[in-house]
């Protein structure tokens, strides 16, 4: 598949700055972020998340640290603009396809903040893009969901 798939438009808004609203979303991910269920501990036998460790610097891996003392890669920064956007190459598990990218921007918006993700590089995936992406639009709908009850 070469064709451009649609990006994964997904906005939530919450009661707190843009500051705040950063700062949980990257320095405070495993405060939020659905653990148990979004992550790749499943790979590594009796294996739980302790801490999820997301750079300032561009270049760097999101890393989710393990019980079990491995740490598996979320996908590299690219962007790190401070209160305002994020932009990542996005490859969460371990098998050989290229990463997709998703960034995420922070606007004031009245007494708080939109939060805005988009998931692009689906066609990146090939064979495996529509199905990809199908998963992700329910998923990012939970993780989102999950961020803004954090923030309240």
């Amino acid at each position: 598949m070469t064709d451009q798939m649609e990006p994964i438009r997904k906005s939530v808004f919450v009661r707190c700055d843009v500051e705040r609203a950063f700062d949980l979303y990257t320095q405070g991910t495993d405060t939020w972020w659905p653990l148990a269920t979004h992550t790749r501990h499943d790979e590594v036998d009796g294996a739980k998340v302790e801490r999820v460790e997301f750079p300032t610097e561009p270049g760097k891996p999101i890393l989710e640290h393990l019980s079990t003392g491995d740490a598996l890669s979320w996908g590299q920064l690219l962007v790190h603009a401070r209160p305002n956007r994020i932009v990542i190459a996005w490859k969460p598990n371990s098998n050989p396809n290229p990463p997709t990218e998703v960034e995420i921007t922070f606007t004031p918006e009245g007494d708080g903040t939109r939060v805005d993700v988009e998931h692009r590089g689906w066609e990146r995936l090939g064979a495996l893009a529509e199905e990809g992406r199908a998963g992700y639009d329910e998923g990012w709908d939970f993780v989102l969901g999950h961020y803004v009850r954090a923030v309240a």
